[in-house]
């Protein structure tokens, strides 16, 4: 029940904070505006992520103050959630959304964008945290990283998590109807050993959720890259924590991480920065086929449904086998639209 109950509450709280920041976003005209970037044929105020962030830290601090009195236990072991590990989780989120909106506020260049993400993605470092293995994917047991390679991997994830999410959040409601499906499956992973670390997980499903009300198409406001960088965090440290594996993660958000991959690996390839906006993501490529905006975004919706619930089936190095097979398919069928596109007539 104090699952639900948290959800709901976050929903409602960033329900009313998304209506705060739509009518401050009017006011000093935080907004995208229709470009050959932007599908939006009209400015539609963004930076609406920040109250998912706001909502997922005042709920979840409240959680953690009151976690004895509500009976959630922070776990044991490996498995404990540490007040730095809460920290790292929460105050992070926040410092991550308010590095977003002064991106959202003044449009900066590329290189002060990757500065930010830079330094978002120290954070965990900060608080101690680190990826300090992962399921050998050539046998039992994990796969141990001394101390520098787990820094590295660790700064890795989270900066890889920043740009999969920032790729994919191209249509109302994607990037955060996908993330919600990962927090609410990251939440069912981590409940059996920390129910605090669990409600948390379920308190970001129902921000998200609270959000996606006024995000979903039409969008009336966009999460922005406060909200980008925010939920990517949150995300990215919630699958550091606990029993939340990164394999598991990995799965979950195959499709923004999958994108992502090719989308770079491709503009290299074409001797372009990897930065360089065209029409090669992977929903671009579902609404030039001829899929609608809504029929873009639901295909891609249970396509993440359905890696959720093999993240929970699959465990240890048939979760990273599961995530090269994804890989493998969703790379063909990435190719077969880019050719059904190129022979469709214009």
């Amino acid at each position: 029940m104090i699952f639900a109950v948290a959800a709901l509450v976050a929903a409602l709280t960033a329900g009313i904070g998304t209506l705060a920041m739509r009518a401050i976003a009017r006011k000093y005209n935080i907004a995208d505006h229709p470009s050959e970037r932007r599908i939006n044929t009209k400015p539609v105020p963004r930076a609406g992520g920040l109250a998912v962030a706001g909502a997922f830290a005042l709920i979840g601090s409240l959680l953690i103050i009151f976690s004895a009195q509500l009976g959630l236990s922070a776990g044991s072991g490996s498995a404990e959630l540490t007040s730095a590990g809460a920290a790292a989780l929460l105050l992070g989120t926040v410092i991550a959304g308010v590095i977003g909106l002064i991106d959202d506020r003044y449009d900066l260049r590329a290189r002060w964008q990757i500065i930010g993400q830079f330094l978002i993605a120290l954070i965990p470092i900060a608080f101690g945290l680190r990826i300090a293995f992962i399921s050998n994917p050539l046998g039992a047991g994990d796969l141990l990283f001394p101390d520098a390679i787990a820094l590295g991997v660790t700064i890795f994830w989270t900066l890889g998590m920043q740009n999969s999410m920032n790729f994919i959040d191209g249509l109302d409601g994607l990037s955060g109807g996908i993330s919600l499906f990962a927090a609410v499956t990251l939440g069912v992973i981590a409940l059996p050993t920390s129910p605090l670390l669990a409600a948390l997980s379920f308190t970001l499903a129902g921000a998200l959720a609270g959000f996606l009300r006024f995000n979903f198409y039409p969008a009336s406001i966009y999460m922005g890259t406060s909200g980008i960088l925010a939920v990517a965090y949150a995300l990215a440290v919630l699958a550091l924590l606990g029993t939340a594996k990164i394999a598991a993660a990995l799965l979950i958000l195959g499709v923004p991480i999958i994108d992502a991959l090719f989308v770079i690996v491709g503009r290299i390839v074409a001797g372009r920065s990897p930065y360089t906006p065209d029409e090669s993501h992977i929903h671009r490529r579902l609404l030039s086929y001829g899929f609608s905006h809504r029929g873009s975004v639901l295909v891609l919706y249970a396509l993440t449904a359905a890696l959720s619930i093999l993240a929970l089936i699959l465990t240890g190095s048939a979760t990273l086998y599961a995530f090269m097979g994804l890989l493998v398919v969703l790379g063909g069928v990435v190719a077969y639209l880019s050719r059904a596109t190129e022979r469709t007539p214009e």
